[in-house]
């Protein structure tokens, strides 16, 4: 069995795209250091509307999920009282650590709205009829924007306070 006699790759790119990929590089680090520096930390007692539009949200759905839990509200024929329970005290939770600004909260709730607008959107897949369509896409957007509205909270929760140079 021979080898054909082809010079093999050596993978490394062309000096050219080496100088081409290190100036978009350049580019990338400018407009990502331009945005960095026009983040404005919170100030004491601010609390971005995306967050509290979130945590309020986060607290009707736990309190809507319990007020149904105890109307008796079935599923399929099943109560399903744990699943209920443990995904309310998720949402209390959150809307408790997003009320108080904690980073960790608003980071949670910002997957669960992924979670939930990628399930929408394969739902939307094989939807059946327009009211299922309709529902998907009222879904998509309103947890679309405000995860999208939730990445720069997040950004002004974790940067350090400034403290001025004397």
């Amino acid at each position: 069995m021979g080898r054909r006699g082809r010079k093999r790759r050596t993978g490394a790119p062309a000096p050219d795209a080496r100088a081409a990929m290190s100036r978009g590089y350049a580019r990338s680090r400018e407009r990502d250091d331009a945005v960095r520096a026009a983040l404005v930390p919170l100030a004491p007692g601010e609390r971005p509307l995306a967050v509290t539009i979130s945590a309020v949200a986060a607290a009707v759905f736990a309190a809507v999920n319990l007020a149904l839990l105890a109307f008796g509200w079935e599923v399929d024929g099943d109560q399903p009282v744990l699943g209920t329970l443990i995904f309310s005290g998720v949402m209390l939770a959150a809307a408790i650590g997003m009320w108080k600004l904690r980073y960790w909260a608003v980071l949670g709730f910002e997957v669960l709205l992924g979670v939930t607008v990628l399930s929408a959107f394969l739902a939307l897949l094989r939807a059946e009829n327009l009211a299922a369509v309709a529902l998907c896409l009222a879904i998509i957007a309103l947890a679309g924007p405000l995860f999208w509205k939730l990445i720069r909270a997040m950004a002004r929760i974790q940067m350090p306070r400034r403290t001025p140079v004397s």
